[in-house]
């Protein structure tokens, strides 16, 4: 291929640009669109008190889930399974020691934040409460929705098998296992 025609392949893809270019300047004159003052359609957005208040009434929502039917769908091999991502920060054996969280032997039944040499938040120290199986279900959905202000920095298990498998589970490694509800 010479010069010449490598020009002319040149100068076609520029004449293509330009008209692309052209034709959508005369249409802009052509077919004018003027905007609006004000929309159409205005949307309400509630204020933050509302916010506030549906938060609450999901969180109220959550607490009333019939724990029974639900640890029915769990199995504890499969709860197994869902806490290897669990075991990156917590150790489940008995005598395991703390990891970056702290170690859940024995945790179904036990008052939160009891491991004494671990550092909680401040938030999970003033929770005052057991880790039941409604607890822990509801931790288990989203942390740092239930407890407000947890460093657990983890998204939570959407899946209700999921959830009552790994309390399944957690409750298996317990010298005492709490009866299932």
């Amino acid at each position: 291929m010479d010069s010449f025609e490598i020009n002319k392949i040149i100068a076609s893809i520029l004449l293509v640009a330009l008209l692309i270019i052209g034709i959508s300047k005369i249409s802009n004159i052509i077919f004018k669109v003027d905007k609006l003052d004000s929309s159409a359609y205005k949307v309400e957005l509630p204020d933050d008190g509302a916010k506030q208040i549906s938060e609450e009434s999901t969180m109220k929502a959550d607490d009333k889930v019939d724990i029974s039917a639900l640890m029915a769908l769990g199995d504890i091999t499969h709860g197994e399974k869902v806490f290897k991502k669990c075991s990156a920060c917590h150790s489940i054996e008995a005598g395991g020691g703390n990891k970056i969280g702290p170690a859940l032997y024995n945790v179904v039944g036990r008052k939160i934040a009891a491991v004494g040499d671990y550092k909680y938040s401040k938030a999970l120290v003033e929770y005052k409460k057991n880790w039941s199986f409604e607890e822990l279900n509801g931790f288990l959905i989203k942390p740092q929705k239930w407890i407000k202000g947890t460093k657990m920095a983890y998204a939570g298990l959407r899946k209700e098998k999921d959830r009552a498998s790994v309390i399944l589970y957690l409750n298996k490694y317990s010298d005492n296992p709490l009866p299932l509800p």
